[in-house]
């Protein structure tokens, strides 16, 4: 069990959300009980995962996509009410952690996703002025696109999209979680032959051609899966707290 606050503190050093400009407010969104045994973790804190939360006897919920977003009412009505009303009708603090779970050197997504696709020589980069953003490595062997594109599949649990400006093997990768489908230009002035993210735009088509790269969207849900789950798992062992990851068959 831990205090409420004293998980905030605890996470505000450990995650270092002091040294990023979001997006959001990293954090405490949303006040609950004083008291925490058991969390759940998740992507976003959509409707359905708090109704999960609150099913599973949550005491606090912990996901990458929270609330408070630029351009997002400021008003509490509607589907925003709806998912306020029931946190605090159940008193059921969330957390939320975005740029901090991206670019953490041990559970950020970035890093996991480094790790599950066994990659070699990995390094973390600056990209849009955020340290340790996007990130290269490279696999022990050129690979073939059909057995690269396979291997995809089974880490991310979808087939990607895929975008080929070149016919050689994957060799050197550079990657980013998310909505970060832009930073093949970041990429590619690194030097790798290979870019994968979470989205695909229509102008990532050209820019791949014309750079000369394999482009792989590999969805923004399904990208963004590692960071939250590992965070649950190292809390529950760091403070004895029962810890569930909720999924979403989100296809974006």
């Amino acid at each position: 069990m831990i205090g409420r606050d004293e998980l905030a503190n605890y996470l505000s050093d450990y995650l270092a959300i002091s040294t990023f400009t979001d997006y959001a407010p990293n954090g405490l969104q949303v006040e609950g009980k004083q008291k925490i045994n058991r969390i759940c973790t998740a992507v976003t804190a959509s409707q359905d995962v708090i109704e999960k939360a609150v099913q599973l006897g949550a005491d606090a919920l912990l996901v990458h996509h929270g609330y408070f977003w630029p351009g997002e009412e400021a008003v509490l009505t509607g589907m925003k009410r709806k998912r306020i009303h029931q946190l605090m009708l159940h008193d059921l603090n969330l957390f939320a952690y975005h740029l901090p779970l991206d670019c953490h050197l041990e559970l950020g997504n970035n890093a996991c996703i480094g790790r599950c696709l066994d990659l070699q020589d990995i390094a973390s980069h600056t990209a849009g002025k955020c340290s340790h953003l996007l990130w290269t490595g490279s696999v022990k062997h050129p690979l073939p696109v059909e057995k690269f594109t396979a291997q995809l599949t089974s880490v991310f649990k979808r087939q990607p999209q895929a975008i080929h400006g070149t016919d050689k093997p994957i060799h050197h990768i550079a990657w980013c979680s998310g909505a970060a489908q832009d930073f093949i230009v970041d990429a590619h002035r690194l030097g790798v032959d290979t870019y994968i993210s979470g989205e695909t735009s229509e102008r990532t088509y050209y820019q791949a051609i014309e750079l000369g790269m394999h482009y792989f969207g590999c969805g923004h849900h399904a990208t963004e899966r590692f960071g939250i789950q590992a965070l649950g798992v190292f809390l529950a062992e760091r403070f004895s707290l029962e810890s569930q990851f909720i999924d979403s068959d989100n296809p974006v």
